[in-house]
């Protein structure tokens, strides 16, 4: 018997770009990591019925959100990228430029948590947030959002299962409990509307009140 996200998997079919995307990835060496597919579709869908024009994204290793971020947009709407690593951001924008949305991202290299604090000296506001980057800092980026959210903004955040070790007592490590932190801020925090989608590896939504 196949599994809901299995059952998911065979209903809507990955497109030949983004398989390209994660056949790079794998090319590439990098962490096998993007956003599975149902909840790529997910983000694309989310950023239209919101009409987010402003995007931040946390995490772009090698553009596989980006796009579907960008396939939600309309108008004159715009992604910053935060990105650790320089040759990730290079694949990213490669893969935005060759899906023909190139022109709406911009990449800031570095550590995420100075960037952040860079984009709020700077008084920038954004209306759609994607959090998918190193586990430990998860909470920190979840502040920073709530920080630069216009009013109700929306909050995505990946991988909140960790595989299943959030959800395993017997797994205690950073990662671990900083994301369940994090799960906890976001279901917690009185300035947040917010669920948590028990699929692939959980993702957190919210929306900033």
């Amino acid at each position: 018997m196949v599994t809901p996200d299995q059952y998911v998997d065979q209903l809507y079919e990955e497109d030949e770009m983004l398989k390209r995307v994660k056949a790079a990835i794998v090319e590439q060496g990098m962490p096998e990591v993007s956003v599975a597919h149902a909840y790529g579709r997910l983000l694309t869908l989310l950023v239209r019925i919101s009409g987010a024009q402003r995007i931040l994204e946390i995490g772009a290793l090698g553009g596989y959100s980006g796009i579907c971020l960008a396939r939600g947009l309309s108008g004159n709407g715009g992604i910053v990228s935060l990105e650790l690593k320089e040759e990730y951001a290079r694949l990213a924008g490669s893969h935005m430029e060759e899906a023909g949305f190139g022109s709406l991202v911009q990449y800031r290299i570095g550590p995420a948590a100075d960037s952040l604090k860079q984009l709020k000296e700077e008084g920038r506001t954004f209306d759609f947030f994607f959090i998918d980057a190193d586990k430990e800092n998860y909470p920190v980026y979840l502040e920073y959002a709530i920080e630069l959210a216009a009013p109700g903004a929306v909050i995505a955040g990946d991988n909140c299962f960790l595989r299943g070790r959030t959800l395993n007592a017997d797994k205690n490590g950073p990662s671990v409990q900083a994301v369940r932190r994090f799960n906890e801020m976001i279901a917690a925090d009185p300035r947040l509307e917010s669920t948590l989608l028990p699929a692939y590896d959980g993702l957190a939504l919210a929306r900033v009140k």
